[in-house]
């Protein structure tokens, strides 16, 4: 549907028919007798653009004396985000923003991200922590999952419960059709999995692939313009978004096989199928970051890169014999920073912040002083 796209004159009769039933189905529950707020996870792809449209419409068809429940688009950045997908979610998000001021809305834009301890680069380059891959995916929990669940539970606690509408869709994929099967229980909202106060509501579950581009290629954006920039996007990157990340249940949906918009420095995926399309495309000033992302996934089981202590100053063996290595090595961390400051030199983008530096650094001294205890306990020889 997106290779061929041609946006038609109106929606077709049947999927009118549909679009038309999750419009009540919103409206009615947003007309609810309470007054717990909404909070629409906004990734900036297809799906949750969808849902961030369809919310948008509701509270511009209601009466401005029925727009009593607050409705929160939150976004999360990592801070590693594709530079594209991040300057185009910056656009929609200021977009809305104008739009909800303009039009009076109870709508806040808000965008998570990860504790100055939590981030990508105090974590790898600081710590030591191995490029994530399948087995250790240490980046989701700390770089999505805890920033946007903090903000949740606090809009929680401040209201008694929320809802927490997700743009997720039975046909995205095999495990996505399984993940939903396993809430289906004839409701309209689910209990979430592991935030206690919060209710999930997915207006746009049973649409399709072709539905959903078909309705964005031929409906204008309530706040304004087009949806040509992401249907581009999309064409240019080949992909789809990594979505809104709320708990372990959602992680494998981040650093699949499949071509998403996600971290940059991904090394999950065996290659970054979208960030290499942005490249093929003509944003050619983005290949030096594919090259500094296969370089980074090519030596995290080198074991000359890895100290043989594990951070908590334990040797880890298997119960099949097998040593398991510990961080990297600070040598390896000292060449991990210095490429990435000339990465950030010769792209002319920020890559890693003043401030990531300074503590990258002060966890360098801490765990020298730690390694240097360790090597005085275990005596001369050891």
């Amino acid at each position: 549907m997106l290779d061929s796209f041609a946006p038609p004159d109106a929606l077709d009769p049947d999927l009118d028919r549909v679009i038309s039933s999750i419009r009540a189905e919103l409206r009615n529950e947003y007309l609810e007798d309470h007054s717990f707020p909404w909070i629409v996870g906004f990734s900036g792809g297809k799906d949750s653009t969808l849902v961030a449209h369809l919310v948008f419409e509701m509270l511009l068809s209601l009466a401005p004396a029925d727009r009593r429940r607050p409705v929160h688009i939150v976004s999360n950045d990592t801070l590693v985000e594709s530079p594209l997908v991040v300057a185009h979610i910056a656009t929609v998000q200021a977009e809305m923003e104008a739009a909800a001021r303009a039009w009076r809305l109870p709508i806040s834009v808000v965008t998570t991200r990860p504790d100055p301890d939590a981030t990508f680069w105090v974590n790898l380059i600081g710590r030591g922590y191995p490029s994530p891959n399948r087995s250790f995916r240490w980046c989701t929990d700390r770089m999505k999952i805890q920033p946007t669940s903090r903000y949740i539970r606090q809009q929680a606690a401040a209201s008694g419960e929320v809802i927490l509408l997700l743009g997720v869709r039975r046909d995205e994929s095999a495990t996505r059709a399984g993940s939903v099967a396993r809430y289906d229980n004839g409701t309209r909202l689910n209990d979430h999995n592991d935030l206690k106060g919060c209710k999930v509501f997915r207006p746009i579950v049973e649409l399709t692939t072709d539905d959903v581009w078909e309705f964005l290629g031929t409906v204008s954006p309530p706040w304004g313009g087009t949806h040509r920039a992401l249907i581009q996007l999309y064409r240019d990157a080949g992909g789809g978004e990594c979505p809104v990340v709320t708990s372990q249940d959602d992680a494998p949906s981040c650093g699949t096989t499949s071509s998403r918009f996600g971290c940059w420095t991904c090394t999950v995926v065996e290659k970054d199928r979208s960030l290499t399309g942005f490249v093929e495309a003509g944003f050619a000033e983005f290949a030096p970051l594919i090259g500094f992302r296969d370089w980074l996934a090519s030596i995290r089981n080198d074991p000359n890169r890895r100290m043989a202590r594990r951070r908590d100053g334990r040797f880890l063996v298997t119960k099949e014999g097998v040593f398991v290595p510990g961080p990297f090595t600070f040598e390896t961390r000292r060449e991990i920073l210095e490429r990435v400051l000339e990465l950030q030199t010769c792209t002319g983008q920020t890559v890693i912040s003043d401030d990531e530096v300074a503590r990258v650094r002060r966890i360098w001294a801490e765990d020298a002083a730690q390694a240097a205890a360790w090597e005085a306990e275990a005596g001369p020889g050891s």
